[in-house]
């Protein structure tokens, strides 16, 4: 079974980037025959966008290609999720964790949360239930899911804000460390403010205590800091993967391998680390693949590679929920 339990439908900030990625995903399923960078072209593109930005992420139209490209890539179940952070409702729990503080970082920040939080939550799982039925028709199960970010003390609001809504998963993930979101790159001038040892030996801690909440089915892409390539030499976080191992599997608690980094960020390396797999693999710990596509050309990219990889581990079933 080839499964991808971690796609979204769309993620901000909205810029002229955004712009140019959502054209490229859709020219990948319609190719627009008039002459690149010719007056006709740019104008079908202009009427292409025009079309998807009116229509939004929760269109049926948006999520077909989804559905296209995974039966292309042989997928048998997918799971759509969205960022908590998209979510209005979530406004509070965010501004209470984050720092928003009148700082060069908290005023980034800040400005970084209204760009994205522009949804409702009802809005999201209203959809996805309703085009449960079309996937089905075409063989593949489609899971509805949320990606929850974490913050040490958040039990209880997070716990409330997912209890709302039936949800066929929740993931874990860990984006911030004591209030900065290091995986903003209008922030990557924090990690040089830290001892990369300390640094590390936080967000373990905090990855521990996301696992050790019982809230989530999963928690992803475990060692997602080294987005930038700020990373120790791992020898000296075998320790922290151990701890990891440990709680995963005490808890019962699965993990992914993650694509996302590998073919979207400068560290160009799966989640978790060939290392770290070893380590978590050797340990007992259920695995399930995930693309982290946030464009429909990019669901299940790598998924079957990674699953070629895990089972040269010794891992022959994945997690499914």
């Amino acid at each position: 079974m080839t499964v991808d339990y971690h796609v979204h439908l769309e993620e901000g900030p909205y810029s002229f980037r955004w712009l140019e990625r959502t054209s490229r995903a859709l020219q990948h399923f319609y190719p627009i025959q008039e002459g690149v960078h010719q007056r006709d072209w740019i104008r079908s593109s202009h009427n292409a966008l025009r079309e998807r930005l009116e229509k939004g992420p929760y269109s049926p139209e948006w999520l077909d290609l989804y559905l296209q490209k995974a039966k292309e890539r042989n997928l048998s179940e997918v799971g759509i999720v969205d960022h908590l952070y998209r979510f209005n409702e979530t406004r509070d729990y965010f501004e209470n964790h984050m720092d928003i503080s009148e700082t060069d970082l908290g005023r980034k920040q800040h400005r970084w949360l209204k760009q994205v939080m522009t949804e409702n939550m009802d809005d999201f799982v209203g959809f996805i239930e309703s085009q449960k039925a079309k996937w089905a028709d075409h063989g593949i199960q489609l899971k509805l899911g949320m990606e929850a970010d974490f913050f040490p003390g958040s039990h209880d609001r997070l716990k409330e804000l997912l209890s709302g809504h039936n949800w066929d998963y929740v993931i874990g993930s860990v984006h911030f460390v004591d209030g900065w979101g290091f995986d903003n790159p209008e922030a990557i001038d924090q990690f040089e403010r830290y001892d990369l040892e300390e640094l590390y030996g936080r967000f373990f801690q905090i990855v521990e205590e996301a696992i050790r909440s019982g809230l989530f089915d999963f928690v992803a892409h475990l060692d997602n800091l080294k987005v930038f390539n700020f990373r120790p030499k791992e020898d000296k976080l075998l320790h922290s993967y151990q701890k990891i191992a440990r709680a995963l599997v005490e808890t019962n608690t699965a993990t992914e391998v993650n694509a996302g980094l590998f073919y979207r960020y400068p560290i160009k390396e799966m989640c978790p680390s060939p290392s770290f797999l070893k380590v978590l693999a050797e340990a007992g710990v259920r695995f399930t693949t995930s693309s982290d596509s946030h464009f429909p050309d990019d669901i299940g990219l790598y998924v079957s590679e990674n699953t070629e990889v895990i089972k040269k581990l010794g891992i022959h079933q994945v997690a499914t929920f």
